[in-house]
């Protein structure tokens, strides 16, 4: 289950008699898995037009209603404006959603779904956790909260793990 390209890592920890190599071995492990769910994720998205990132934007409007203001919608992906304003656009010229001017303020602008985007974003957003769902079905309860246990105590040794308790 590792990648080509850390076999090469693993085996000249191993050559120099590293003490740690079972541990780079899991670290290479949970790597290679996520690579292949991410790439799993671009083949099931990808017939739709979308990438990750598109898709998150369609399901983030989809949650919220609807309808956005773009900074909202940069902050809840985790993005930069600039980042969100690609996206966007991408999304507006497949004519899943739209750019409007906000009701109360005409400077403000308000990304709104159209019926089209709506009915992509509900398919998708089922499709998508069900088959997210399904990769942990040949574990029981018991092991999911095992396995979610164990991936945050590795993940608090993360910088980004470490900087969210400071």
């Amino acid at each position: 289950m590792v990648e080509a390209k850390h076999h090469a890592l693993l085996d000249e920890a191993q050559r120099r008699g590293h003490t740690n190599v079972a541990q780079l071995r899991l670290c290479f492990q949970l790597l290679s898995l996520s690579s292949s769910i991410d790439r799993d994720c671009a083949t099931r998205l990808a017939p739709h037009g979308l990438s990750e990132g598109r898709f998150i934007v369609l399901f983030l409007l989809h949650g919220a209603g609807g309808t956005l203001p773009p900074h909202a919608l940069a902050e809840r992906a985790g993005v930069t404006r600039a980042t969100i304003s690609g996206l966007l656009d991408g999304l507006q010229r497949e004519g899943l959603l739209q750019r409007r001017s906000d009701a109360e303020d005409g400077r403000r602008l308000q990304i709104v779904l159209t019926v089209q985007g709506r009915r992509l974003a509900a398919m998708l957003f089922d499709q998508h956790t069900q088959w997210i769902g399904g990769l942990f079905d040949a574990l029981d309860a018991g092991e999911q909260q095992q396995l979610s246990t164990l991936l945050h105590k590795v993940w608090q040794r993360t910088d980004g793990g470490r900087a969210s308790v400071a």
